[in-house]
């Protein structure tokens, strides 16, 4: 009967296997609980032994190689996932499952960062170490959960929570395009009627009644001042404004001024509302996730802290490793910090006194992925409305500017009638 060696996740190694085909030599293994890297017949493995040997230098991976190209956007990185937690389920080996993944691939760029992950993985790295040599792949937090499952033996499985968390992230971003395009397309539009009203079609129906009144209504000075301002002065406003975006942009890229931005969002009405609950419901889950795929809070901790997109959320988690380092729980610093919602605060402590933190994440996050959601419902449902309001605003100025001095002039002709 034919000898197989299997190369297991971990990096441990299963004894021999005897068995009749390479397909019952997997299942043996997965029946003893181990996930399979490689399986190799031992005629075949010491056949190429020399050749291997001769070739490894070559084709190992050296020490931080990145292709530039083949980015994997958020959608395929949960696709993929899921596709390989899927393959490993049902028995695949890895390499096969990663084969059959990067044939899937479109992109030529993307077939190569998955053929070197697939090259690494076969010289004897471990997936979680070919995924971070593969930053268009993967993130620290990928990259953590995978070597979480490896070390665990139980890669499928983790693999599987990571797609699920990574589809809830690309879901959230959804809808938070879904929830603000409509209002920035209805700003964009406001002040594109404005000027359009202001500067080209007020201006030609006031030319005959400025000269015929002698003190104009104060509405109509005001729309003249405004055409005047933008029409001799427009390349001044457009350097202005580009001057602007750029002292902007400058500022958030310093750690100061993206701190203090960062915290006035969390302080704008209803916008840092919804940026807040989208950060918290986003640290739940990860947070939950990764405590259950067997990582230490202290690391799962420093590993959410990259998933929050707020500098200000970033230094409160920074504070809260600090303190829980020292041997403070974890309900404690975030109730100190003041953003995180008391029933998630609450909900942790309870957590953390019965040693069932990672079930009761679970149930937070679900429960601030319903807050998230109705607060995006509430943006949705009356940003329009007040956008519209002040739109009817402007647009009543303009009316009333051209309005009066069109009735005084009927006036001044009738009286001279």
């Amino acid at each position: 009967m034919p000898s197989f060696r299997v190369q297991c996740a971990g990096g441990s190694e299963a004894p021999i296997i005897d068995a009749p085909t390479r397909a019952a030599a997997i299942r043996e293994v997965s029946r003893r609980g181990l996930t399979p890297l490689v399986v190799e017949p031992m005629d075949a493995l010491a056949a190429s032994t020399s050749v291997d040997s001769a070739k490894a230098e070559a084709a190992t991976p050296t020490a931080g190689f990145s292709l530039r190209g083949g980015r994997f956007n958020g959608t395929q990185r949960a696709a993929m996932m899921r596709e390989l937690a899927t393959g490993l389920e049902a028995g695949l080996p890895l390499v096969q499952a990663l084969r059959l993944i990067a044939r899937q691939r479109t992109s030529r760029a993307q077939r190569e960062v998955m053929e070197r992950v697939i090259d690494t993985v076969e010289h004897g790295r471990s997936l979680a170490d070919a995924m971070e040599d593969a930053p268009q792949l993967s993130s620290e937090l990928s990259v953590s959960m995978v070597r979480a499952g490896e070390a665990s033996g139980k890669l499928g499985e983790v693999l599987g929570q990571l797609a699920d968390l990574l589809e809830r992230d690309v879901r959230l971003r959804r809808a938070l395009v879904g929830a603000t395009t409509y209002p920035a397309l209805l700003v964009l539009l406001c002040v594109a009627s404005v000027v359009l009203v202001s500067t080209v079609i007020a201006p030609r129906i006031l030319e005959e009644a400025a000269g015929a009144i002698d003190q104009l209504p104060w509405p109509t000075m005001v729309v003249q001042a405004f055409a005047t301002l933008v029409l001799d002065w427009w390349w001044r406003i457009l350097a202005l404004l580009g001057l602007s975006i750029a002292g902007f942009v400058a500022v958030r890229r310093s750690a100061e001024g993206r701190l203090s931005t960062d915290r006035a969002l969390l302080a704008t009405p209803l916008i840092g509302t919804l940026a807040r609950d989208v950060a918290v419901s986003r640290f739940t889950r990860t947070l939950g996730t990764l405590t259950g795929s067997g990582i230490s809070l202290l690391q799962a901790l420093r590993i959410t802290r990259a998933t929050l997109g707020n500098k200000a959320l970033e230094n409160v988690i920074d504070d809260v490793v600090s303190q829980v380092s020292q041997g403070k729980t974890l309900a404690a610093p975030m109730e100190q910090c003041g953003y995180f919602p008391p029933m998630l605060v609450q909900i942790v402590a309870m957590g953390e006194r019965s040693g069932r933190l990672e079930e009761l994440l679970g149930h937070a996050a679900r429960a601030m992925e319903e807050r998230t959601e109705a607060t995006l419902k509430l943006v949705t449902t009356l940003l329009p409305p007040v956008l519209v309001i002040a739109m009817a605003g402007v647009v009543g100025v303009i009316v009333l500017a051209i309005l009066l001095p069109m009735l005084e002039l009927q006036d001044v002709a009738g009286s001279a009638m």
